[in-house]
């Protein structure tokens, strides 16, 4: 039986202060670029008080949370999270889930594919870029067969590829196709 190919640890248990401390949050982004590059798949970017519980956060604390057409970040919310949710709104969409509360389910050819999607977006995230997103994920505890979130991208990643192109989420190039999953 194959293993899958990426397995998302347990935040609680994987992140440290210091990893905390390493990412790049959502306040350090140039203001409108995460809100710009969720527009083109009409995900509006809620953003809520620093301190104040994120809804429909799966992971609690700072973590990004999903609800309906709406990722919820915080100020201090890693930038990776943000893009990991919309990702998964994206993907839970054109599976025809929804509306979706915290839990996007799918199983792990789409997390994959959640996680493979996220690493393109961050090229096209203005202030943040594919080498800092690949660090974070790997500061933040996120775990890959190879070790590594770029040696996964880079070397490990075909399914998920195959699973956004059949899906028409990434073109024969293998970029992003951004398209609106939710209607205006």
């Amino acid at each position: 039986m194959a293993e899958p190919q990426t397995t998302r640890t347990t935040q609680t248990t994987r992140k440290t202060h210091a990893a905390e401390a390493s990412v790049l949050t959502c306040h350090e982004l140039p203001e409108g670029a995460l809100a710009g590059l969720l527009a083109g798949y009409g995900i509006e970017l809620v953003k809520v008080p620093e301190g104040e519980p994120v809804p429909g956060s799966w992971f609690g604390a700072q973590e990004a949370g999903i609800r309906g057409r709406c990722v919820c970040v915080r100020p201090d919310t890693p930038v990776h999270s943000a893009l990991h949710e919309a990702c998964h709104l994206v993907c839970a969409t054109v599976e025809g889930r929804g509306p979706i509360d915290a839990d996007a389910g799918g199983g792990y050819a789409e997390e994959d594919a959640v996680c493979y999607l996220q690493i393109l977006l961050a090229a096209r995230l203005y202030g943040f870029g594919r080498d800092r997103a690949l660090a974070d994920m790997d500061a933040w505890g996120y775990t890959f067969r190879l070790g590594s979130a770029r040696d996964w991208f880079e070397r490990d990643a075909e399914d998920a590829r195959t699973w956004l192109a059949a899906r028409g989420l990434v073109d024969v190039a293998g970029e992003p196709v951004v398209r609106r999953v939710f209607p205006l």
